[in-house]
C-alpha cells in the first residue's frame, strides 16, 4: 500500500488524468453502445418458468410492450355519443404515433399495423416469466372475454364496465418498454390526458406510461451528495478537505455507472442495478475517503510533510478501506452461488462499484491530498500548528465521555441496545415476499390510478391475470382443455375465465384467468396454489395434458420460494466467510462470532422497519412511496449481502483500534474505551453520510430503489449508533480478555494478516502515554 501511495504522490497528475481518462472513456462507451438491461426473473425448472418456455416456442414474439388507456366518467356511461366520439378520436391519434402497432378499444374497432397481428397472441419480446402473462393479456384484450362477459353483438363490451362508467383500450408497440424514448412516451400520456375534463378522467397504465414518470432525474444523488458535503466540511472545517471525499466517490462511481450500463450487453442486468450501484457507491466511496483524510488530517496535525501524511494515511487506514471493501464484495458476489442469472448481474454490478470506490480511495485520493498541500487543515488549525507545533491529540468531549460511560454501565447500556434491536426486528417476522405493481405506487401517478379505475370497473385481478398453457397431445386432450375453463368459473378466488387459444400447431393452447383479489394479494397466490395442486389435476386424470400456471403472481411466488429455499445457504456462506476474515485478521474467536450476531441483529432490524413501511404501510404514502404491498423477492438477497459488507466495515474500524490498543497494552477495558473515543465520532460522520445518501434516494420514484434506500439507511443507522457505539462495547466490557481468546494450536497454523501493521503506524505519542483514568466529566486524563 506504501508504494502505491508513494507514486501516486509523486505522479499525482498522472493519476487524476487516468482516473478522469477511465470516467470519460466509460462515459463515451456507454454513452456509443446503450443500455441493455433486462429484469429477467425467470427460473429454470419451476412451474411459471415452464410455462412461459411452452408459451414461447408455441406463439414466437410478433411485438413489444402494451401499454392500457382507461377512461371513467362521473356521471353518466362511456357509452354516451360525445365520451365515445372524444375517446376515438383521442385513441386515433394514439394509433398514428410513430412506435404504435393497434391499438384495440370497446368502441367496435381497431387501429392494426401491419407489423402486428391482433388475432395472435401478441407477447413482450422481454424473455421473463411476464412474457406470459402480456401474451395473454393481449389475447384477452383482442378477444374481450369471449364467451362469458361480452355479448355476440358488442365485440368491445368486455372493455367496458358493468356500471358503463369505466372503459379501457389496450394499446400495442413494437418495441419493449425500455427501448422507447421517454420523449414518445410522454406524448402518449399527453394525448391521453388531453382527452380529460367534463367529468371525464382518462389515465394510462403500464411500463410505457410509467417512462413518463421515471423522470425524477439526479435529484436523488444531488441531495445526497449535498448533505455529506455539509456534514464534511462541519467535520473538517475545511473546504479543500470536504470536497475531496465527493470527488473520489463522484468519479468512482460515474465510471462504474457507464461500466454498469456495458456490462448489460454481456449478461443479465436489472434495469435497477445501476441506480443501486450508485447507491452502494456513493455511500461507501464517500466513507472511505473520509476515513482517508481523517488519517491524513491526524498526521499534519503531528507534524508530519504533507506527502509522508498521505502515504502514511494510505499505508494504515488505506489497508482497513480494502480490508472493508473486500468484504462487502464477498457478501454480494456471496449472491452467485444462489444460480439466478438475474441476481449475478446485479452482484458483479454491485461489485464493480465497490471495487472502483476503494480503488479510488487508495490511489486517485492521495493524489489530491497531495495537490491541496496543508488546505486539508482548516485556517485555525494551520494557524495553531504553526504558532505552538504538533501536540498530541487526545480524545475530549462527547465521545470521551461516553466511551467512559459505557464502561461504567456495560450491562444496562447493552440490555437497552438488545431491547431496541429486538422490537425492531419483530415486523421481520411477518415478511411477506410477493409482486408489488404499478398498484403500490404514489396516489398521484398516472399508472396508479389507471391500475386503480380498472380494478374498481373490473375487478382487481384483472390487473394481474394468471396465463394457464397446456401441451396437448391428440382429441382427449383437446377435448379435456374445451372442458377446464368452465371447470375454472367454478373454482373458488376465479372472476372470469378467457377463451381457449391454439397455436397453429394446434399442440399448445393458452388462457387466462382472472382472479378475484389483486396480482400481490394473498388470495391470488393461494388461487395459484389450488391450481396447481387441485384443480388442474384433476382437470389432467386420464389424460396426456400437461397445463401450467403463469403470469406475473405466480412468476413472483415460484421465484420466491427458490430465494427461501436458498437464503440459508446463502446467509450462512456470507457470515462463515466474514468470520474468517476477522478471524485472520484479528487472531480471536469472540471478534468474529459476536460481528456475526451483530450483522444479523442489523438486517432483521433494518428488515422490520422496511416491513413496517411498505408492507404494513406505515407512513408510505405520506412518504409519497405508494400503498402497502408484498416485499420483492430479491429485496432479501441483495439486501444482506450489502448490509452484511457495509455492517462489517463499522466493524473493522472500530475494533481495528481496539486490537491495536489491545496488542500495546494487553488491558481490555483500556483497549474498548480508548478505541471508542478515538474512532465513535468519525464513524458516526461516516454514519451521518451514508443514511443521507441513502435516504435520499427515496426520492428517486422507484419503489424498489426506495426499500434499499430506507433498508440500508436503517441498518447504517442502527449498526453505527446502537451497535458499535453501545451494544459491541457494553459486551467486550462485560467479556473482558476472553475477547482476544484464540486457541494456541488454531494461533500455529492460521496464516498471519495484519489490517494495520505495526511498521507502518504512524507515531502516536499520546497512545505511548496511555489514559489510565478519566475525569468526573468522563474526559480521559493522560
Amino acid at each position: 500500500m506504501a508504494a502505491i501511495a508513494r507514486w501516486c504522490i509523486r505522479h499525482r497528475l498522472v493519476a487524476v488524468l487516468l482516473w478522469l481518462a477511465a470516467f470519460c472513456g466509460a462515459t463515451a462507451a456507454a454513452a456509443v453502445a446503450g443500455s441493455a438491461y433486462s429484469n429477467d426473473y425467470e427460473v429454470p425448472g419451476t412451474e411459471s418458468g415452464r410455462a412461459t418456455a411452452v408459451l414461447q416456442e408455441a406463439f414466437p414474439g410478433q411485438g413489444g410492450d402494451s401499454g392500457t388507456i382507461v377512461w371513467h366518467t362521473e356521471r353518466g356511461s362511456v357509452r354516451a355519443e360525445p365520451v365515445e366520439q372524444r375517446m376515438t378520436d383521442m385513441l386515433d391519434k394514439v394509433a398514428d404515433l410513430p412506435g404504435v402497432t393497434a391499438v384495440t378499444h370497446p368502441y367496435g374497432s381497431a387501429h392494426v399495423t401491419e407489423a402486428a397481428d391482433p388475432s395472435q397472441p401478441t407477447q413482450s419480446s422481454q424473455p421473463s416469466a411476464e412474457a406470459a402473462a402480456k401474451a395473454a393479456e393481449a389475447t384477452q384484450a383482442t378477444q374481450a372475454d369471449e364467451g362469458e362477459a361480452s355479448a355476440p353483438d358488442d365485440a368491445g363490451s368486455g372493455q367496458i364496465s358493468e356500471d358503463g362508467r369505466t372503459a379501457y383500450a389496450t394499446v400495442t408497440f413494437d418495441q419493449r418498454s425500455e427501448d422507447i424514448p421517454p420523449a414518445q412516451a410522454k406524448a402518449l400520456v399527453d394525448i391521453a390526458h388531453a382527452a380529460s375534463g367534463d367529468g371525464v378522467q382518462v389515465e394510462f397504465g403500464g411500463a410505457v406510461a410509467a417512462l413518463d414518470e421515471s423522470g425524477g432525474g439526479h435529484t436523488a444523488e444531488i441531495v445526497g451528495v449535498a448533505v455529506a458535503a455539509v456534514v464534511l466540511f462541519l467535520a473538517f472545517g475545511s473546504l479543500a478537505a470536504s470536497v475531496l471525499p465527493i470527488a473520489t466517490a463522484l468519479v468512482s462511481v460515474g465510471t462504474a455507472y457507464s461500466g454498469i450500463a456495458l456490462l448489460g450487453h454481456v449478461m443479465t442486468v436489472a434495469d435497477f442495478a445501476p441506480m443501486l450501484g450508485m447507491l452502494i457507491g456513493l455511500g461507501v466511496g464517500i466513507d472511505y475517503a473520509l476515513f482517508i483524510v481523517t488519517r491524513h488530517r491526524k498526521g499534519l496535525k503531528r507534524g508530519l510533510g504533507v506527502s509522508e501524511a498521505a502515504q502514511n494515511a494510505v499505508a494504515t487506514t488505506g489497508r482497513a478501506v480494502v480490508f472493508a471493501g473486500a468484504t462487502v464484495c464477498i457478501a454480494l458476489l456471496g449472491m452467485l452461488i444462489l444460480r439466478l442469472g438475474f441476481l449475478n448481474g446485479v452482484a458483479i454490478a454491485a461489485s464493480l462499484t465497490v471495487v472502483l470506490t476503494v480503488a479510488a480511495s487508495v490511489t486517485l485520493l492521495p493524489a489530491l491530498l497531495s495537490l491541496i498541500g496543508m488546505r486539508a487543515l482548516s485556517r485555525r488549525e494551520r494557524r495553531r500548528l504553526s504558532e505552538h507545533g504538533p501536540e498530541p491529540e487526545l480524545p475530549t468531549g462527547f465521545a470521551a465521555r461516553w466511551s467512559a460511560f459505557v464502561e461504567r454501565h456495560p450491562k444496562k447500556l447493552g440490555a437497552v441496545a438488545a431491547v431496541v434491536m429486538l422490537v425492531l426486528a419483530l415486523p421481520t417476522l411477518s415478511l411477506r415476499l410477493g409482486t408489488s405493481d404499478q398498484g403500490n405506487g404514489p396516489a398521484t401517478a398516472t399508472t396508479r390510478q389507471a391500475y386503480d379505475l380498472l380494478a374498481d370497473g373490473f375487478g382487481p385481478g384483472v390487473n394481474g391475470p394468471l396465463t394457464l398453457v397446456a401441451e396437448l397431445d391428440g382429441a382427449h386432450d383437446r377435448l379435456a382443455m374445451n372442458e377446464l375453463p368452465a371447470q375454472l368459473r367454478a373454482t373458488a378466488g376465479v372472476e372470469s375465465v378467457g377463451p381457449v387459444t391454439y397455436s397453429g400447431s394446434g399442440n399448445t393452447a393458452v388462457l387466462t384467468v382472472v382472479p378475484d383479489s389483486a396480482p400481490q394479494s394473498q388470495q391470488t397466490s393461494d388461487l395459484v396454489d389450488r391450481l396447481r395442486d387441485q384443480v388442474l389435476p384433476a382437470a389432467e386424470h386420464g389424460t396426456s395434458l400437461d397445463v401450467h400456471v403463469g403470469g406475473i403472481t405466480a412468476a413472483y411466488d415460484d421465484f420466491a420460494q427458490v430465494i427461501i429455499g436458498k437464503l440459508p445457504l446463502f446467509v450462512g456462506v456470507v457470515i462463515a466467510l466474514g468470520c474468517v476474515l476477522l478471524l485472520l485478521a484479528f487472531r480471536s474467536i469472540g471478534i468474529p462470532v459476536k460481528a456475526a450476531l451483530m450483522n444479523v441483529a442489523a438486517v432483521a432490524s433494518a428488515f422490520g422497519v422496511v416491513v413496517a413501511i411498505f408492507q404494513w404501510g406505515w407512513g408510505s404514502e405520506l412518504l409519497g412511496l405508494g400503498r402497502a404491498g408484498p416485499i420483492e423477492p430479491f429485496l432479501p438477497v441483495i439486501a444482506v449481502s450489502v448490509l452484511f459488507g457495509l455492517s462489517m466495515d463499522y466493524q473493522v474500524f472500530l475494533v481495528s483500534r481496539m486490537y491495536e490498543e489491545w496488542l500495546e497494552t494487553g488491558d481490555n477495558r483500556r483497549a474498548v474505551r480508548v478505541g471508542l473515543a478515538e474512532t465513535s465520532r468519525v464513524i458516526n460522520s461516516a454514519a451521518v453520510i451514508m443514511i443521507a445518501v441513502f435516504l435520499a434516494f427515496v426520492l428517486s420514484g422507484d419503489r424498489v430503489i426506495a426499500m434499499f434506500g430506507i433498508g440500508l439507511a436503517a441498518a447504517v443507522a442502527l449498526d453505527a449508533f446502537v451497535l458499535r457505539t453501545l451494544l459491541v462495547p457494553a459486551l467486550m466490557h462485560m467479556l473482558g480478555g476472553a475477547n482476544w481468546w484464540l486457541p494456541r494450536r488454531l494461533d500455529r497454523v492460521l496464516p498471519r494478516i495484519s489490517i494495520e501493521p505495526p511498521e507502518c503506524r504512524e507515531p502516536d505519542t499520546h497512545a505511548k502515554i496511555p489514559a489510565k483514568r478519566t475525569s468526573a466529566e468522563g474526559e480521559l486524563v493522560p
